[in-house]
Protein backbone atom coordinates (compact mmCIF):
# COMPACT_ATOMS: atom_id res chain seq x y z
CA UNK A 1 0.00 0.00 0.00
CA UNK A 2 1.08 3.41 -0.61
CA UNK A 3 1.41 5.86 1.66
CA UNK A 4 -1.53 8.60 1.42
CA UNK A 5 -0.99 12.08 1.36
CA UNK A 6 -4.40 13.48 3.51
CA UNK A 7 -3.95 11.10 6.89
CA UNK A 8 -6.46 11.78 9.54
CA UNK A 9 -8.17 10.38 12.52
CA UNK A 10 -11.04 7.90 11.89
CA UNK A 11 -13.09 10.76 14.08
CA UNK A 12 -12.33 13.55 11.78
CA UNK A 13 -13.31 11.31 8.61
CA UNK A 14 -16.80 10.71 10.59
CA UNK A 15 -17.14 14.16 11.66
CA UNK A 16 -16.26 15.59 7.99
CA UNK A 17 -18.23 12.92 5.97
CA UNK A 18 -21.95 11.99 5.61
CA UNK A 19 -22.51 8.56 7.02
CA UNK A 20 -23.23 6.76 3.71
CA UNK A 21 -19.82 8.78 2.85
CA UNK A 22 -18.22 7.16 5.69
CA UNK A 23 -19.09 3.80 5.25
CA UNK A 24 -18.17 3.48 1.88
CA UNK A 25 -14.93 5.13 1.69
CA UNK A 26 -13.44 4.35 5.00
CA UNK A 27 -15.30 1.02 5.69
CA UNK A 28 -15.38 0.06 1.91
CA UNK A 29 -18.94 -0.49 2.27
CA UNK A 30 -21.39 -0.83 -0.86
CA UNK A 31 -24.37 1.60 -1.46
CA UNK A 32 -27.41 -0.48 -2.74
CA UNK A 33 -27.34 -1.21 -6.61
CA UNK A 34 -29.21 2.09 -8.44
CA UNK A 35 -29.48 4.18 -5.15
CA UNK A 36 -26.91 6.63 -5.89
CA UNK A 37 -26.75 10.02 -6.46
CA UNK A 38 -24.44 9.99 -9.88
CA UNK A 39 -25.68 6.85 -11.46
CA UNK A 40 -27.91 8.61 -13.99
CA UNK A 41 -25.86 11.67 -14.33
CA UNK A 42 -25.00 12.27 -17.89
CA UNK A 43 -23.17 16.07 -17.58
CA UNK A 44 -19.98 16.58 -18.44
CA UNK A 45 -17.28 17.16 -16.11
CA UNK A 46 -15.08 15.77 -13.57
CA UNK A 47 -16.04 12.77 -10.73
CA UNK A 48 -13.39 13.68 -7.59
CA UNK A 49 -13.20 12.12 -4.87
CA UNK A 50 -15.64 12.94 -2.36
CA UNK A 51 -12.79 13.06 0.85
CA UNK A 52 -9.95 14.83 -0.54
CA UNK A 53 -11.40 16.49 -3.59
CA UNK A 54 -8.82 14.43 -5.84
CA UNK A 55 -9.56 14.14 -9.37
CA UNK A 56 -10.87 10.98 -10.01
CA UNK A 57 -12.79 10.68 -13.48
CA UNK A 58 -13.76 12.61 -16.36
CA UNK A 59 -17.57 12.11 -17.11
CA UNK A 60 -16.53 11.34 -20.61
CA UNK A 61 -15.16 8.02 -19.75
CA UNK A 62 -18.98 7.09 -18.02
CA UNK A 63 -20.96 4.13 -19.51
CA UNK A 64 -24.34 2.69 -18.80
CA UNK A 65 -23.67 -0.80 -17.77
CA UNK A 66 -26.85 -1.53 -16.24
CA UNK A 67 -24.57 -2.47 -12.79
CA UNK A 68 -26.69 0.12 -10.89
CA UNK A 69 -23.07 1.76 -10.21
CA UNK A 70 -21.92 4.71 -12.23
CA UNK A 71 -19.00 3.08 -14.55
CA UNK A 72 -15.83 4.63 -15.88
CA UNK A 73 -13.65 2.71 -18.45
CA UNK A 74 -10.43 4.28 -17.07
CA UNK A 75 -9.38 6.78 -14.25
CA UNK A 76 -8.34 10.36 -15.36
CA UNK A 77 -5.34 10.04 -13.88
CA UNK A 78 -4.02 6.30 -13.72
CA UNK A 79 -1.79 7.30 -10.83
CA UNK A 80 -5.16 9.05 -8.42
CA UNK A 81 -6.07 5.65 -7.83
CA UNK A 82 -4.54 2.64 -6.57
CA UNK A 83 -5.52 -1.01 -7.21
CA UNK A 84 -5.01 -3.80 -4.63
CA UNK A 85 -6.85 -7.41 -4.71
CA UNK A 86 -9.68 -7.99 -2.80
CA UNK A 87 -10.76 -11.57 -1.87
CA UNK A 88 -13.56 -10.53 0.33
CA UNK A 89 -17.13 -11.92 0.19
CA UNK A 90 -15.98 -15.13 -1.50
CA UNK A 91 -14.64 -13.27 -4.32
CA UNK A 92 -11.37 -12.56 -6.21
CA UNK A 93 -11.83 -8.83 -7.04
CA UNK A 94 -9.86 -5.52 -7.50
CA UNK A 95 -10.29 -2.83 -4.91
CA UNK A 96 -10.00 1.28 -6.67
CA UNK A 97 -9.22 3.00 -3.68
CA UNK A 98 -8.14 6.93 -4.24
CA UNK A 99 -4.32 7.34 -4.15
CA UNK A 100 -4.27 10.50 -1.87
CA UNK A 101 -6.55 9.59 0.69
CA UNK A 102 -6.96 5.93 1.24
CA UNK A 103 -10.76 6.10 0.62
CA UNK A 104 -12.43 2.71 -0.70
CA UNK A 105 -14.06 4.00 -4.36
CA UNK A 106 -15.44 0.32 -5.51
CA UNK A 107 -14.21 -2.22 -7.47
CA UNK A 108 -12.70 -2.56 -11.31
CA UNK A 109 -13.81 -5.70 -13.56
CA UNK A 110 -12.54 -6.44 -16.79
CA UNK A 111 -16.17 -6.40 -18.53
CA UNK A 112 -15.64 -2.73 -19.86
CA UNK A 113 -16.29 -1.63 -23.19
CA UNK A 114 -13.55 0.69 -23.85
CA UNK A 115 -9.78 -0.46 -25.61
CA UNK A 116 -8.44 -1.98 -22.37
CA UNK A 117 -12.20 -3.45 -21.59
CA UNK A 118 -12.01 -2.17 -18.03
CA UNK A 119 -15.32 -1.40 -15.87
CA UNK A 120 -14.74 0.89 -13.08
CA UNK A 121 -17.64 0.30 -10.78
CA UNK A 122 -17.53 3.57 -8.62
CA UNK A 123 -20.18 4.36 -5.55
CA UNK A 124 -21.78 7.50 -5.76
CA UNK A 125 -21.14 7.91 -1.99
CA UNK A 126 -17.69 7.81 -2.91
CA UNK A 127 -17.73 10.61 -5.75
CA UNK A 128 -18.10 14.68 -5.68
CA UNK A 129 -19.62 15.67 -9.31
CA UNK A 130 -17.89 19.29 -10.35
CA UNK A 131 -19.67 20.48 -13.61
CA UNK A 132 -17.40 21.19 -17.08
CA UNK A 133 -17.87 25.21 -16.25
CA UNK A 134 -16.25 24.81 -12.78
CA UNK A 135 -14.00 21.98 -13.72
CA UNK A 136 -12.34 24.24 -16.38
CA UNK A 137 -12.49 26.81 -13.32
CA UNK A 138 -10.78 25.23 -10.32
CA UNK A 139 -8.74 27.42 -8.52
CA UNK A 140 -7.08 24.49 -6.72
CA UNK A 141 -9.60 24.83 -4.27
CA UNK A 142 -10.85 21.38 -2.73
CA UNK A 143 -14.11 20.00 -4.65
CA UNK A 144 -16.90 19.03 -2.78
CA UNK A 145 -19.57 21.27 -4.49
CA UNK A 146 -19.50 23.05 -7.80
CA UNK A 147 -18.12 26.25 -7.90
CA UNK A 148 -20.04 29.29 -9.17
CA UNK A 149 -19.01 30.16 -13.11
CA UNK A 150 -17.47 33.47 -13.07
CA UNK A 151 -18.86 35.76 -16.01
CA UNK A 152 -16.86 36.26 -18.19
CA UNK A 153 -14.68 39.35 -18.90
CA UNK A 154 -12.78 40.70 -21.91
CA UNK A 155 -8.82 40.69 -21.17
CA UNK A 156 -8.09 42.86 -23.76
Amino acid sequence: MSEHKVVKSEEQWRQELTPAQYDVLRRAGTEPPFTGEYVYNKESGDYRCAACGTALFDADTKFESGTGWPSFTEPAVAEAVELRPDNSLFMKRTEVICRTCGGHLGHVFDDGPGENGQRYCINSAALAFQPAAASAQDDGEPAGAALPAQPDSDTR
